[in-house]
This record gives C-alpha cells, structure tokens and sequence, in this order.
C-alpha cells in the first residue's frame, strides 16, 4: 500500500462519515415533526455503508450504498385539538429517538476526526521523509 492510497481510505471515510452526519442533522430536526397531510409521518433515516476495494490487494475504503427509513412505529399522542390529529384524536409524531441520534451524531463526529487525523499524520510523515532528503 502506498502512502497515497491512505488519503484515498481516509478521504472515502470522511466522504462517507460526513454522509452520515447529514442523516442525523435531518433526523434531529425532525424529531418532534408530527405527521403531515398525508397522514405520514417523518420516519428515521440511517446510512448503510459498503467496503470498496481501493487500487491494491487489501487496502479497502467505504461508501454509502444507501439510505433507509425505519420502519418503527411513530409515537401517537392524544391531542384532538391539534389540526393534524386523525379521527382518534391521535396525532402521529416521527419515530426519531433523540438520544440515540446523539449517540450516532458523536460517533460519526468522532470517526470524521479520526480520519482526518490519519490523513494529517500521513501528511506530517510525508513531509519529514522530504525534508530527510535535504
């Protein structure tokens, strides 16, 4: 592996990790969305990742294959005062679970700046073997 692929790795990962943190900031914003006309409400949205083969034998890197929506039930809530209640008097909330979209949102963050760590030390050791040569 050559020390440029590690920016390709590393690059693919922040790409993709960056992918991801996009999904939590929607899905916060959306956490105490309630249902629409339609009668559906905003349901949650996870990024799936897939390993790409990079140039040589064993260096892999990641990307985004898709986003989902969870399936899960949004919580209901009695209100038949609110416009969008259904015939029950229920309004439908998402099913966006705060705290895990923080749980999610710090890992995400934290594998962003792990990665952009690895490619600045690749680019620190990049320099130094330049500089061994002067």
């Amino acid at each position: 592996m050559s020390m440029f692929s590690i920016f390709n790795v590393s690059g693919s990962a922040v790409s993709a990790q960056s992918q991801r943190l996009n999904a939590v900031a929607s899905n916060l914003a959306n956490v105490e969305a309630v249902a629409g006309p339609d009668g559906k409400a905003y349901k949650a949205r996870q990024v799936v990742f897939q390993t790409v083969p990079m140039g040589d034998e064993g260096t892999a890197g990641v990307k985004v294959v898709q986003v989902t929506e969870s399936q899960a039930e949004g919580r209901k809530v009695m209100d038949p005062s609110n416009p969008s209640a259904d015939a029950e008097g229920y309004v439908t909330h998402s099913n966006v679970n705060a705290v895990e979209e923080m749980v999610n949102m710090i890992s995400a963050s934290r594998a962003y700046q792990n990665n952009i760590e690895v490619m600045n030390t690749a680019k620190t050791l990049m320099l130094k073997t330049l500089q061994m040569g002067q």
